[in-house]
């Protein structure tokens, strides 16, 4: 698109902006999330549980450094659409191999630029996500909105059929271990963390039955990240009980989070705004340290009910919801933040260690972390 090509983009309840085009012309539609972090667009582009959202930067200017293939988590982008503040048609990077406009162009993302990001993200805020169309071809506000309140919710929304793999793969076949991994639209920074433990990752597609799984003998199974409402998936519960009935080793991350939460009978409900960003802190109850975390969630596992299933090991300190989950009747874990970041930091990165360990037989062990000058509250 040119730099001056006209977009707009109009929300359900009504509210419509204007901005210029960037990446590909064209119009899409899903919903409007907001994410803090302050780089690894790309990364966050490419992540398939943004799969139906589109994704609103804070940070004011996106495509500095350009783009370029190792930042990808997968191999193409899973956003619904991109929405900026300034966007950067001059980027400097040894790395880059195109900019982020060529990129989106090539890859057929829609994007809208100079738009107020700040008001749209308090306007989120106070209202809640909602749904919201982006396009460079039609640029009637009545007939935007229209397409807006049209567009299906995300709540009930089942995406994770959208984003698996269509067949089994092996991602490593070197290694002691044997880890199954049930793909609801996994980052690809995920495997090789469990690759670079001396783990043998072969990734299922999210519909596999358990007894295909069992069949080749994993000594762990892990239920990875997606999009969607996870509520809507019976078939993947149902996989994580018959899973966690099998006694095998279970960690979760994200929407495998709380699939097994909804597994073992606890309840998930749709967050008003959600987490997403690379600068959240959560507090690890074990060790009564902070972890800043890598979060991109509009669901959450309520805490009420969990007395005998399992107990909260992480909490926000934002908001006080469930990030992690010590389960009490099968040897498993879960996280609702992402330890892999890609981007972010790399504070909880512990956890992958801790399920090799758990595969190998052995108790988790805390994290070796010094002991802070000072108590963390979670106020």
């Amino acid at each position: 698109m040119t730099p001056s090509a006209p977009a707009k983009l109009a929300l359900e309840d009504g509210t419509v902006v204007t901005g210029t085009a960037v990446g590909a012309a064209g119009e899409t539609s899903g919903e409007l999330c907001f994410n803090t972090s302050m780089s690894g667009y790309q990364e966050i582009l490419t992540d398939p549980s943004y799969s139906g959202q589109v994704m609103m930067m804070t940070y004011p200017h996106i495509g500095n450094y350009g783009a370029f293939e190792q930042a990808t988590e997968a191999d193409r982008p899973h956003v619904a659409g991109l929405v900026v503040r300034q966007f950067s048609r001059d980027p400097s990077n040894s790395r880059m191999e195109e900019t982020l406009d060529a990129y989106m162009a090539r890859m057929g993302l829609v994007g809208i630029s100079g738009v107020d990001t700040r008001r749209l993200v308090r306007h989120i805020r106070t209202k809640g996500v909602m749904n919201c169309v982006i396009s460079t071809v039609d640029l009637d506000d009545a007939s935007l909105v229209a397409k807006a309140q049209a567009a299906p919710s995300m709540d009930g929304l089942e995406l994770a059929s959208q984003v698996t793999t269509g067949e089994a793969y092996d991602f490593s076949t070197e290694g002691t271990r044997a880890l199954a991994v049930y793909d609801y639209g996994v980052k690809r920074n995920i495997l090789r963390s469990f690759a670079h433990l001396g783990c043998r990752v072969r990734v299922f597609p999210a519909s596999t039955p358990v007894a295909e799984v069992m069949a080749w003998e994993p000594d762990g199974v892990f239920f990875s990240n997606g999009p969607g409402d996870p509520r809507a998936m019976p078939d993947a519960i149902e996989a994580a009980r018959a899973v966690i009935a099998s006694g095998t080793p279970v960690f979760g991350i994200c929407l495998g989070h709380q699939l097994m939460a909804l597994a073992e009978g606890l309840e998930v409900y749709k967050m008003k705004v959600g987490h997403r960003g690379a600068n959240h802190p959560v507090l690890n109850l074990t060790t009564g340290h902070v972890e800043i975390s890598t979060q991109n969630h509009g669901f959450a596992v309520r805490e009420e009910g969990l007395d005998g299933i399992a107990e909260v090991d992480h909490r926000n300190l934002n908001d006080q919801t469930v990030e992690g989950l010590r389960f009490s009747r099968f040897p498993g874990f879960s996280v609702q933040y992402h330890p892999e970041a890609c981007p972010g930091p790399h504070d909880s990165r512990y956890l992958f260690d801790q399920f090799v360990a758990l595969m190998d037989g052995d108790a988790p062990e805390p994290p070796a972390v010094p002991t802070p000058t000072a108590t963390p509250t979670d106020a």
